[in-house]
């Protein structure tokens, strides 16, 4: 083809993805850069490596980022150990059940973080249904409260991790031939051998992938320390919020900042090399180049034996579940969805309580701290809420479409480049993007603003998205357009008979997805409001730092009620049947 016909077609091409990687390049890689220079750049000094030197010196600090690997390796562990079997039994079901036991898991996956740690605050209170159990069966804790230590900080964090374990497991189970096990079994190998060594090493992309979002996520996490927790239970992510929002310390925020990165990047980079950049889609890499994985070749053959022994490990310590009766393994995976799906329900008793404090049982029945809800404060967050999640939405399916679209049909290292930066805010902890954006908004008067909201929010949302609309791009036959150009009918025509009825589901499931993800998204409005405005996250978060009160429980029953009637209507929608496009 000739050079000048091959320019334009190129350049048209390359359109597709330019909104997309110019909106990250400024809006998420510069602050991010820009904060991590911080730590080791002055504008007025040069190299300045003091906040570093301080960070990595000082006990306090030390302990801090070492309680904040530890407690996100004992969640992203937990959530492993508690999701594969959940996952398991939703792959196994069928019709109903199947379904079922899905928005078992849907429910608490999409309900607020602080909805959810409200709740687990009302469980484990000095007056808690759990103790009141705990006193009923014997076990009498006087007035020792179950809140504010270790224990309650990982049961939160567990709590509202777990469903993303489940939900990116489930994906890779499907995808495993069913007839591997029974054919392993033919073969001689017992029911834990062939689990061992055939679905287990088969799910692996699924646990690495559960495990590298959790872990990530769970370093960045302020919510559930700073209400579950004590001192003792402190964060890096809750003193990075006292460093810039109170203390305005950057040098020593973009010191922590840049330790969290580098333990995030050598995380993302051990988990490439292991899995493939592609996984974070759900394609290997052998699928998507027809390429053997690093696991295969000699760069990545110590990495490989290390799995492996890794997994004798786990089978060897794991012997004893062989012994363990079938009905009690349902009983546990069973209790375990319960653990996930029943916790919130109890603060909407608590919303009609009459008492002033949060107390369990209720006292019945009153509508106040509904009514507590109408005033201006509460309706102004409530509302700039919605309004950013619509945008937020919008925005981030007119920037993810065109550039799935894009990616599912090339090839090469600049598919690669670009898959990374589409997943790069899904990998960096999101505090560290908070803070980012704060330094920068703060120069270009964006602080407090709604379209600092918004850009914000669609930061995070994007990855999420993204995935969404390149497994619905992909899905997509091209042949039916060709069919009906062939018929006659012209671009707009296949655009709305053909085109749209097919994406339809999917680009609502992945407006759905970034609608409630900005809806529930604290972090970056804790930094880019800046004091000036607040959301309904926003708002709930100051109320609870002044005074848990039931207040909150009636927000949280009408942002659940909220968030279940999303759920419904996007598994509805894609449980429909596509009528036919002609």
């Amino acid at each position: 083809m000739p050079m000048h016909l091959q320019l334009p077609n190129t350049w048209r091409r390359s359109t597709a993805i330019a909104p997309l990687t110019i909106f990250l390049v400024i809006a998420f890689v510069i602050p991010v850069a820009t904060i991590l220079v911080l730590a080791v750049w002055s504008p007025a000094e040069g190299l300045q490596l003091t906040a570093l030197q301080r960070i990595t010196s000082t006990p306090v600090y030390r302990s801090l980022l070492l309680r904040t690997l530890e407690i996100s390796a004992w969640t992203t562990l937990l959530c492993l150990l508690l999701g594969f079997p959940i996952a398991l039994l939703i792959q196994h079901a069928r019709g109903q059940r199947r379904l079922l036991l899905y928005l078992l898991v849907l429910l608490p996956f999409w309900t607020s973080y602080l909805v959810k740690s409200f709740a687990w605050m009302v469980l484990l209170g000095r007056n808690g249904p759990l103790k009141q159990l705990l006193s009923a069966l014997g076990w009498d804790l006087g007035d020792t409260t179950l809140l504010f230590n270790h224990t309650a900080v990982l049961v939160g964090m567990v709590h509202a991790l777990l469903p993303f374990a489940v939900l990116i497991i489930l994906p890779v189970l499907d995808a495993i031939d069913r007839c591997l096990m029974p054919a392993a079994t033919s073969l001689g190998a017992g029911p834990f051998e062939a689990f061992v060594r055939v679905l287990l090493p088969l799910a692996r992309p699924g646990l690495g992938t559960a495990a590298l979002i959790i872990f990530i996520t769970s370093a960045g996490f302020f919510i559930v320390p700073a209400l579950l927790g004590g001192p003792r239970q402190t964060m890096i992510a809750n003193v990075l919020i006292e460093m810039v929002l109170e203390l305005m310390n950057w040098p020593l925020a973009a010191a922590a900042s840049l330790l969290m990165f580098v333990v995030s990047a050598a995380l993302f980079v051990l988990y490439v090399r292991a899995f493939g950049m592609e996984s974070l889609i759900g394609r290997s890499r052998m699928e998507s180049s027809g390429h053997r994985s690093t696991l295969n070749d000699g760069r990545g053959a110590r990495l490989r034996r290390g799995l492996w022994k890794a997994w004798d490990r786990v089978s060897a310590k794991a012997g004893p579940l062989r012994r363990l009766p079938g009905a009690l393994q349902d009983v546990l995976v069973y209790a375990t969805i319960a653990f996930l799906a029943l916790p919130t329900l109890f603060l909407v008793p608590i919303s009609f309580t009459t008492s002033g404090i949060i107390d369990w049982p209720p006292e019945f029945f009153s509508l106040k701290w509904y009514e507590a809800l109408n005033t201006p404060t509460w309706r102004a967050a409530a509302g700039r809420s919605f309004s950013v999640a619509l945008a937020t939405g919008a925005l981030s399916l007119a920037l993810a479409y065109p550039a799935s679209t894009w990616f599912v049909r090339h090839a090469g290292r600049t598919r690669m480049a670009v898959l990374i930066l589409m997943m790069s805010p899904m990998v960096v902890p999101r505090i560290i993007v908070a803070i980012g954006l704060f330094y920068l908004f703060a120069k270009l008067s964006l602080v407090g603003t709604w379209v600092g909201l918004v850009v914000g929010h669609t930061i995070i949302a994007l990855p999420f998205v993204v995935m969404t609309m390149i497994a619905v791009v992909q899905a997509y036959d091209e042949r039916l357009d060709q069919a009906a150009a062939i018929c006659g009918a012209g671009t707009g025509m296949r655009l709305w008979r053909v085109t749209w009825p097919l994406l339809a589901p999917g680009a609502v499931s992945a407006f759905l997805f970034a609608f409630v993800t900005s809806l529930d998204e604290l972090t970056i409005a804790m930094f880019v409001t800046g004091g000036l405005s607040s959301t309904l996250p926003k708002q709930m978060w100051d109320e609870a730092l002044l005074r848990v009160s039931p207040t909150l429980a009636a927000a949280s029953a009408l942002i659940f009620l909220l968030m279940s009637t999303l759920v419904l209507a996007a598994v509805a929608m894609r449980n429909r049947r596509t009528p036919s496009p002609v």
